[in-house]
């Protein structure tokens, strides 16, 4: 005695083999998923999305007490960008996002929410965190030691007319306690 017929339990299989699909239709794989950069520099959150139909990428950027959607997009579609990214931002096809002149604000934590037609939705994270470049600080050691040496330069040109007037004065003094009328008589050899 059977308690399903074969219509039944097909219908079960191909609900349950639905459900998994489902569940497991959205697939983010990524190389990478901490980031170091330099100030001012570019990088790339690269990812790779699948899933079933045409996703809705977004972007949400995550620091301390500050969190901000950074852009939304559909690949081929519509593409959403926030005013504080407008000219730092490029979107990919495949859900990767590029992000442009890095500043040290930047450093923190980026998520990817891939979402389906169907409202199924899958996360992935990136850590970036952005260092402040040694040549900076040599380039403002640079023109420190450009500054340092243009007052040395000032002051060695000041001493050294400061020694010329002070001969000047000196033979001037000199000419001054020097008798006019001193007569020399000189003999014959």
């Amino acid at each position: 005695m059977w308690l399903w017929d074969t219509q039944e339990v097909a219908l079960f299989f191909s609900i349950t083999l639905y459900v998994c699909h489902l569940a497991g239709a959205i697939s983010i794989r990524s190389p990478q998923q901490s980031l170091t950069r330099p100030v001012q520099q570019d990088v790339l959150f690269s990812v790779d999305i699948s899933c079933v139909g045409i996703p809705t990428v977004q972007w949400t950027f995550m620091s301390g007490r500050v969190s901000r959607d950074i852009g939304v997009w559909q690949p081929g579609g519509f593409t959403n960008v926030s005013e504080d990214y407008m000219d730092r931002i490029l979107t990919y096809t495949n859900g990767s996002m590029g992000l442009s002149d890095l500043r040290i604000q930047d450093t923190g934590f980026y998520v990817i929410t891939v979402t389906e037609m169907s409202g199924s939705s899958k996360d992935a994270g990136f850590v970036l965190n952005v260092e402040e470049v040694l040549y900076e600080d040599l380039q403002y050691l640079a023109v420190f030691a450009v500054v340092l040496a243009s007052l040395a330069g000032f002051l060695m040109v000041s001493m050294w007319l400061m020694d010329k007037a002070y001969r000047q004065v000196n033979a001037w003094r000199q000419r001054r306690q020097m008798p006019e009328n001193d007569v020399t008589e000189l003999q014959p050899l």
